[in-house]
């Protein structure tokens, strides 16, 4: 899938990965207009919280990958690793959502960003 960025000075978005870019090949303009709509202190907190549902996931993603991991080392089986595992695998996920991550949050964000546009326009 390819992307780009809609050239908007006037827009505010606070990261690369939450920049209006295009869906399927064409620019997204629904979603610069709601971000006209929407206050720049409502978009970080949109961010943040689509942002915090993608480590969510990938989070149990991994949980579920590492799971049936057995033999010795970090990933062994005795009674100190699971604690272990699920503290290295919060902390991937988490690392993995801040640095882009799988476009869940992508799209999280921008169904938060056009309800958020939505309830404004009819208050």
């Amino acid at each position: 899938m390819q992307t780009s960025t809609i050239n908007t000075p006037h827009l505010t978005t606070y990261s690369p990965a939450f920049s209006v870019e295009s869906r399927n090949g064409r620019p997204d303009f629904e979603l610069a207009a709601a971000l006209q709509k929407v206050s720049p202190q409502q978009q970080a907190k949109a961010q943040k919280t689509a942002t915090d549902f993608e480590a969510m996931f990938l989070n149990s993603m991994f949980s579920q990958m590492t799971s049936g991991l057995k033999g010795e080392g970090p990933f062994g089986d005795t009674p100190g690793t699971g604690v272990w595992r699920s503290m290295l695998t919060e902390q991937y996920s988490k690392n993995f959502a801040k640095a882009g991550g799988v476009g869940v949050a992508t799209e999280v964000y921008r169904t938060l960003i056009m309800q958020q546009a939505k309830t404004i326009r009819t208050a």
